[in-house]
Order: C-alpha cells, then structure tokens, then sequence
C-alpha cells in the first residue's frame, strides 16, 4: 500500500514538475486548444443525440418535413466535429513538441555544463540516449497525452451526460465497469513504467556499444574483431527487443479485458432497453440514441486506457530526464566569483594533492612549484606520474584534494571559470576534430575571428599550405574526428587554433609530437614566438623538445622527483639525466 502511494505521489510530482516548468509558457496556446477540444467532443455528443429524432420522427414517426433538416444538421455536425478537431490537433501537437524540444536544449545545456568527472564516469552512448531516445519517448508520450486526453475525457463526459440525459438509471448500471477497470489501467500503467526504463538503460548501453564499435572501428578491422563486436552488439539489440515484446504483451493486457467487460454491459443495455420500448416505457429512438451515445463512449474509453499506458512508458524517459537535470557539477563558482582579465600570469601549484574518483592512489601527490610569465616550464616523466592530471587542474576542469592552484595571484576556486579558460589555449597530444570545415575548426579557437584571422593562425602554425591544397580550401569538411586528415595535420589545426586564442595561458601536451620534421622545425618556430610573454607549461615525451625550457619538472608517481634547467637536471645524474640517455639510446 505504502509503496502504491509513492507510486502516485511520484507521478503527480512528475506531472506537476513537467507543466510547471515546460508547460507555463504555452497556457495561450493550450487554451484556445481545449476550447476546440471540448467543441469537437459536444459535436460527437450531438451526433449521438441526433439519432433519437432520425428514428421516431423520420423512420418511425414518418415526418417528411424532418428530413431536411435533420440531414442538414447532421452533415454541418460532421463537419464542425472535422474543423475543430483539426484546430486542436495541430495546437495540441505544436505546444507538445515546443516543450520536448525545451526540455532537449535544457538537458543538452546542462550536461555541457558539468564537470569532467561526471563524463569520465558516464560513456557518450548513455549520455547520447538521454538526449535522443528517452526525449523521443517524452515526446510521444507528452504530444499523445496533450491531443487525446482533454479530447477523450471531454468526449465521455458530454455522452455520459447524454446517456444520464436518456437514462440516468441504465446509465449508472452501465457505468459499473469503471473502477474494474480504473484498477486495471493503473496496474497495467505501473508495470509499463518499470519497464520502459529498463528499456531506455539498455538502449543507454546499446547506444553506448554502437559508438564505441564506430570510433574504434580501425582497431576492430585491425584486428579482424568484426564478429565479436557483432555478437556483442547483437546481444543488446535482442534486449532491447525482449523489453519491447515484453512492453506490447503487458499493454495489450487492457484490450482483452475491456472488451469482456464492455460486451457484458452492452448485452445487458440491449435486453434491458428492449423490455422498456416494448413495455412502452421508452421510445426505440431513444434507446438507439442511448446505445450510440455508449458505443461513442467506448472508443475514448479505450484511447484513455491507452494513454495512460503512453503516458507511465514516458514518464519512465521523463523520471530518466529530469533525473539528469538535477546532477549538480562538483564545480560551482562562488557568488563572488573574480574575472580574471588576460595578462602576464603567474602560475603556482603549493602542496597540490589529487586523486581521480574510484582510485586509491594519489594522481599528484605533495606537488608546489611556479610557472613564471613568459618562461617555459616544462613536465616530464614516465606515463601514470602526473603530468596531464597537473594540466587538467590548471583550467580547474577539476578540483585539488588538498592545497591550491593559483593564477594570477588567485585561487582558481575564487575565479569565474568563463574568464578562467578564456586565458588559457590548449594543445593536447588527444586531439579533437570536429566533422565541420577547416575554417570552423580553427575559429573553434575565437569565435569572433575573421577569416583574415584564421588565415593568419593557420600559416603560423604551417597547416596553410596543406589546407590550400584541398579540394575546397578552408571549407573542406574533415570528417568525423577528422578522418580525411593525417595525424601530423589534425596537430597543425589545433596548434592554429591555440594560436588562433591568443590566450595569456599556453598548454601543450606534446603539440609537435605527429609532426615529420620539416613541419616540426616550422611549428617550433611558431610556438617560440606564441610563448613570448606567455606562461606556457609543455607535457614532453621527447626530452630533446624541451631542452631550451626556462625549468624542467621531473614528475614520479605524481611527485617532484627533480626540478631545474636541462643543464642542472643532466649535471645532477639523477632521473632525468637517466630518461635523456634513454631517449638518445632509443
């Protein structure tokens, strides 16, 4: 009993939620729909009522005067029931489908909006279903709900009252089978629920599964793992399938046991309604205008069964939905949060601590230092020792454990994270191309800048020529993750783009790494006058590419091993000067 209350309490909140926040804004709309709504429900009612005079004063009564217009009443019936019904189908549909897009762009905000843990732990596939698949189940389930609920409620209730009007004992003998049925619709509705969001978490995975299989397609074929990434793709889609066949039997539960019940009441209505015209007590069109008028009443009986059947499957997406929407990011800027305005910056790690959710090791452990305006500071060490986790709190697209990271003299947890990154440009060796054209990948860097601008960026970071040498220049589309570029081209556009920025704030995480060599002497040559008067931190791999910085820091299993210039680090035989060997050797 306890958990059936929760139940309903949980629906109301959910439906409540719903047209507070999405449904307000369109009350104009929806009102002018209900009135054609509750117009197109009278004139089915009239075409029930019509039936009393088309019997006892035409057919039986034989009243030649009435056929004209009683004719005519029923075709501009007809065609009232026809216009209005069009009206607020496509009033109804339209504020439906305003509100499943609002709730999309609200929920794509928002997740654009959180943290970079919450996409570490949450694969793309399952955040592509929210935004796609449980929004497309919200949206059958509100446009349906919107267009055939107010027109069926409002539709039995002017023929009940006809019926009442006819009959208002037959009628409550008639209208017996309500509760039955009320208690099976919600017990069918419950059921469907549950399992619609089951079938939204395997289309989650299914989604999931899908994208990895197609951004790791080179692998797959690498390797010729065609059939297992079928068999296991294979294995969600026959979920999924499961689900649904499991949905269809549970929903068309209703048909048979309406149909049963119905059938008795109509059999009932037809003997009992014989007895009285034949007794006298009423008249056969009366009776017929009765059995219409239950027989109409049917119909919107069945849709409201099958709409609350839609209705729980989308509230099933909806729960899902705004279950998202309430995520908080870990990372909030506070209420007087300072704007960070671009110049020369200092950056300072003391006594930084980090670990990554789920780990028990610390990532960054202990860690101080300072990366002065306009020298080089650069990180190096075996993989696993900190070196990109040091890069990733600088932007704070996470939080320190313990101790503070400091720019410009504030604690980035005091600054405005817009002002915060719109210091800083970044090189990272994981380079993200988007399936737009060259032009727009670059601009990626400004949004505000010329194509004069992007020209200029793109020749500095020598992806000119090549760029040139397309089909279509600039506004060659590169393909998903850039699949029509080379590895050492992809670099040249980020590298553009960061130029592009002009940012204070300069991270590279091995940015000429993919580069052959004349293009590597070319970007050198390029980032040596970006970092001019810019504090710029390199992630290197290759100890050859950073001998020149202004301080080298040896990271170790996220400690500082060693720290100082390429000169001091080599003179002091420790691990650096062991990895410089290694490197030249190798």
């Amino acid at each position: 009993m306890q958990k059936n209350k929760e139940n309903k309490s949980n629906t109301i909140e959910l439906v409540k939620r719903l047209a507070r926040e999405y449904l307000s804004p369109y009350w104009g709309q929806l009102g002018i729909a209900i009135f054609f709504m509750a117009f197109a429900a009278a004139m089915t009612a009239v075409i029930a009522a019509l039936m009393q005079p088309i019997l006892d004063d035409v057919l039986y009564a034989g009243k030649a005067e009435m056929i004209v217009p009683v004719s005519l009443a029923v075709a501009v019936t007809f065609a009232l029931r026809g216009i209005t019904t069009y009206i607020h189908t496509i009033l109804m549909n339209k504020v439906g489908h305003h509100i499943v897009s609002d709730v999309q762009g609200d929920l794509f905000s928002h997740l654009m909006r959180l943290d970079m843990a919450f996409f570490h732990a949450n694969p793309s596939g399952q955040l592509l279903s929210r935004v796609v698949n449980d929004v497309n189940v919200m949206r059958s389930a509100v446009t349906g709900s919107l267009t055939g609920l107010g027109k069926s409620a409002f539709t039995l209730i002017f023929l009940i009252g006809l019926m009442f009007f006819r009959d208002w004992k037959l009628t409550l003998a008639a209208f017996i089978v309500f509760p039955l049925l009320s208690i099976f619709v919600i017990y069918i509705g419950r059921r469907l629920r549950k399992i619609s969001k089951h079938i939204q978490n395997e289309l989650g995975g299914l989604s999931d599964l899908l994208s990895q299989s197609f951004q790791g397609i080179r692998l797959v074929k690498a390797y010729s793992m065609e059939d297992y990434e079928v068999k296991k793709v294979s294995r969600g889609i026959h979920r999924v399938r499961d689900l649904n066949i499991k949905s269809i039997k549970v929903s068309t539960l209703s048909t048979p046991v309406n149909e049963i019940l119905v059938g008795i009441v109509f059999a009932g209505i037809i003997a009992y309604g014989g007895y009285e015209v034949i007794a006298g007590r009423t008249t056969p069109g009366n009776l017929a205008s009765f059995i219409a008028a239950f027989t109409l009443a049917y119909e919107p009986m069945k849709k409201l069964a099958r709409l609350n059947n839609t209705l729980q499957i989308g509230l099933g997406a909806t729960e899902r939905v705004f279950e998202m929407l309430d995520r908080k990011s870990s990372l909030q800027d506070s209420n007087n949060a300072v704007i960070l305005d671009k110049g020369a910056l200092d950056i300072t790690l003391k006594d930084v601590e980090f670990s990554y959710e789920d780990t028990i090791n610390k990532a960054v452990n202990r860690v101080s230092f300072t990366a002065k305006a306009g020298q080089v500071t650069a990180l190096v060490g075996a993989s696993g020792s900190g070196k990109s986790t040091i890069m990733n709190l600088i932007p704070r697209f996470y939080d320190v454990r313990e101790g503070s990271v400091i720019i410009g003299g504030h604690d980035v947890r005091d600054l405005d994270r817009g002002s915060l990154r719109n210091n800083i440009a970044m090189v990272a060796q994981d380079i993200t191309i988007f399936n737009d054209s060259v032009m727009e990948n670059i601009r990626y860097g400004r949004s505000d800048a010329s194509d004069m601008d992007v020209y200029e960026a793109a020749k500095a970071a020598a992806a000119h020529d090549f760029i040139e040498g397309f089909d279509h220049g600039y506004q060659t589309i590169v393909g998903e993750r850039g699949a029509k570029l080379s590895g050492g081209q992809k670099q040249r556009i980020s590298i553009a783009r960061a130029i592009l920025r002009d940012a204070p704030v300069l991270l590279l995480d091995e940015a000429t790494s993919a580069l052959d060599n004349e293009s590597e002497r070319l970007v050198q040559k390029a980032l040596k006058e970006l970092e001019r008067g810019r504090t710029t931190l390199v992630i290197a791999h290759r100890l050859t590419t950073v001998q020149s910085a202004d301080q080298i820091i040896v990271l170790d299993q996220g400690r500082i091993a060693e720290q100082g210039s390429h000169e001091e680090l080599l003179a002091s035989n420790g691990l650096y000067s062991q990895m410089y060997k290694t490197g030249l050797k190798g």
